[in-house]
């Protein structure tokens, strides 16, 4: 069976204030924002070039901020590396979900920073 590998997708959504709630992952706004996360993240990297590989994110956590409208979002994705995924291309990824967010700037009804995005690293 192909190995489970994870990688780490993290950017800052510049139109979500983020509150002490979003910290506590039990927390109703914790639950519902990691639902859409899911919602618009999963469907991305469907699309993308390790679409086929691809199992799933967790996010695994939401932090303030530079302003009090920024949301940082930190997420593990996961993917089976086997024979007909080339090798996981973190900076192709980049480059495919930057397109797919129309330059890091949205997300759904969401925006983003545009320096934010960060795959694997």
């Amino acid at each position: 069976a192909p190995a489970v590998k994870n990688f780490t997708l993290n950017f800052t959504i510049t139109n979500l204030q983020f509150t002490a709630d979003l910290e506590k992952p039990s927390s109703r706004r914790f639950k519902s924002t990691e639902k859409v996360m899911y919602h618009y993240i999963d469907p991305l990297l469907q699309k993308s070039s390790i679409g086929p590989h691809f199992s799933g994110c967790k996010v695994t956590g939401f932090r303030s901020g530079k302003s009090r409208d920024d949301t940082k979002v930190d997420a593990v994705c996961s993917y089976k590396d086997n024979a007909s995924l080339a090798r996981f291309d973190r900076a192709k990824l980049y480059q495919e979900l930057s397109t797919m967010t129309n330059n890091v700037t949205k997300l759904g009804h969401y925006s983003l920073d545009r320096n934010s995005l960060h795959v694997d690293g």
